[in-house]
């Protein structure tokens, strides 16, 4: 648990989604055509799109296991239903996330380093079947001081 009460991992989520839906959005506002937003909870716009974050701690390396540093794998998964814009708005999503993580890699400060180490594009295994497209994004985080 940290000084306010809250596990690591809350924060760590809470960090992301704010991210997401802040940020994110803005980046994917300033685009040339119309990508829908991203939102949590209540829908409130009539095209959103809501990821799904999941979060799982990793094998550490043996200089992080020295120095107490945790590692955690974040995957977020955008799933977007099939239309003939479907696989360029995956790269939308692909791009506002991966530029964010690079302005900035600690979350506001909640962790030390967020990398991006995998993007994965799922399209339909069968097209006009109902099944849409996905973007798989994971990343790798580092967290100072807080295991064991």
């Amino acid at each position: 648990m940290t000084a306010n009460n809250d596990f690591i991992e809350q924060r760590i989520i809470a960090a992301v989604r704010g991210l997401l839906v802040g940020r994110v959005n803005e980046i994917l506002n300033e685009a040339q055509f119309i990508i829908p937003l991203i939102e949590f909870g209540d829908f409130v716009q009539g095209c959103s799109v809501a990821p799904v974050i999941t979060l799982a701690t990793c094998e550490r390396t043996e200089k992080e296991r020295i120095v107490r540093m945790d590692a955690y794998s974040l995957t977020i998964i955008f799933e977007i239903a099939e239309t003939p814009e479907s696989e360029l708005l995956c790269y939308a999503y692909a791009g506002a996330v991966c530029r964010v993580v690079y302005d900035d890699p600690t979350f506001g400060g909640v962790v030390d380093r967020a990398v991006i180490s995998g993007k994965k594009y799922v399209p339909p295994k069968k097209p006009h079947c109902g099944e849409g497209w996905a973007v798989v994004l994971t990343l790798r985080l580092t967290v100072e001081g807080i295991g064991e």
